[in-house]
């Protein structure tokens, strides 16, 4: 699918980011960011790899990805980093990374050049977690939002609150003697609740999937609680009915899962929300959970940068134009092919560029293991 150009209207001459078929350019600098093909050089604000692909002859990121992306896309990149907030100059333009707030290393990018100054946010939470530098607001005339999660009935609960969930619901079939099976992504969602939770409760065992990316983020001084696999010493049937088990998506249905026995299972996403979700998805419970910023994080990390000119990419794109039109600012859209993670399998959003649109990548840990990690299933070889 190309990606093609917002309406001409919207377009001006000078613009620091324009869309193309590979993804979205900068002309001055002459390179992409987050691009979809191959291009020579490329700023990956964050490891998912919708927005993270092989091929690229150079990449540029946050420090705290490196080991993320030398996971995902092997240890021979090109790739050079950056920490937050210091800056470097490419053909006239001045580029810095800071904070998103989404996951380990993600960053928004932010272009100056001419006077002009745009932010390119990537994917972001508002709300700090403990597992990444937390959101911050990036001053700018141009900002370029995603909005995943871009309607109003997108409000998600405190840190608090939702951990207070997870560890009564673990806390309960611990103590009826059966597993929670909670299935969440690999690679952020995973890392945030075993950052979160009362691993006091009992055991934590992951996936195989899971484990590379918890040592990625031990690395980068992340806290995280002891995490077993199925296969270590010790781990038996008494263990595993009191145990939190943290699995990818992809595992549901599979044999993996037939050594907890009768256990309880759960889905951690922010679609839960959605009424019917949780039946769709076959599980006893769902947990309200997003890396990206609900509804109202969305309009105050917007308001946050000051810009009059915001593009909007991925999610309810026609509602948060519309909205943002009627609060006085200049909005469009672009079309891309991020997807997210936390759009799999979903019903198509208002605007037809969310959940549901087709040729967007979603996150691949709802579909099976990235590469260079090992296949699902534990004990499993690499590739």
């Amino acid at each position: 699918m190309t990606a093609p150009l917002p309406h001409s209207s919207a377009l001006r001459p000078g613009d620091l980011v324009v869309a193309r078929p590979e993804g979205l350019y900068c002309p001055p600098g002459d390179f992409y960011i987050d691009p979809w093909r191959p291009v020579a050089r490329a700023v990956i604000t964050h490891a998912h790899s919708d927005h993270a692909r092989a091929g690229h002859g150079h990449y540029l990121a946050h420090t705290d990805s490196a080991g993320t992306l030398r996971t995902r896309l092997g240890g021979d990149i090109a790739l050079q980093t950056l920490p937050y907030g210091e800056a470097i100059e490419h053909h006239g333009v001045r580029i810095s990374l800071h904070p998103a707030g989404h996951v380990l290393g993600s960053a928004q990018v932010r272009l100056e050049h001419g006077g002009r100054v745009w932010v390119a946010s990537g994917d972001y939470k508002t709300e700090p977690d403990g597992t990444c530098a937390p959101f911050e607001p990036v001053p700018c005339d141009t900002f370029i939002t995603e909005s995943t999660f871009g309607l109003p009935i997108y409000r998600w609960p405190t840190q608090a609150v939702l951990f207070a969930e997870i560890d009564a619901w673990w806390r309960a079939n611990a103590e009826a003697g059966r597993a929670s099976v909670l299935f969440c992504y690999a690679f952020g969602k995973a890392q945030r609740i075993l950052h979160g939770v009362d691993a006091s409760i009992g055991p934590i065992v992951v996936h195989g999937a899971v484990e590379p990316l918890n040592a990625v983020y031990r690395a980068a001084g992340v806290a995280l609680p002891q995490t077993l696999r199925v296969t270590d010493a010790g781990v038996d049937a008494a263990l595993l009915k009191r145990a939190l088990v943290l699995a990818p998506p992809s595992a549901q249905g599979t044999p993996w899962m037939r050594r907890f026995g009768h256990h309880a299972d759960a889905f951690a996403s922010g679609w839960m929300q959605l009424r019917g979700t949780r039946r769709r998805r076959g599980v006893d419970r769902g947990f309200v959970m997003s890396d990206h910023a609900d509804w109202p994080g969305l309009q105050q990390a917007i308001a946050g940068t000051g810009a009059e000119r915001v593009f909007v990419t991925h999610g309810s794109v026609a509602v948060m134009v519309r909205w943002l039109s009627e609060n006085g600012l200049e909005a469009q859209g672009f079309r891309t092919e991020y997807g997210d993670e936390d759009d799999e399998q979903q019903t198509p959003s208002p605007s037809g560029g969310g959940p549901g649109r087709g040729p967007a990548a979603p996150d691949a840990d709802a579909a099976g293991p990235h590469p260079d990690l090992p296949p699902e299933g534990e004990g499993a070889t690499g590739p």
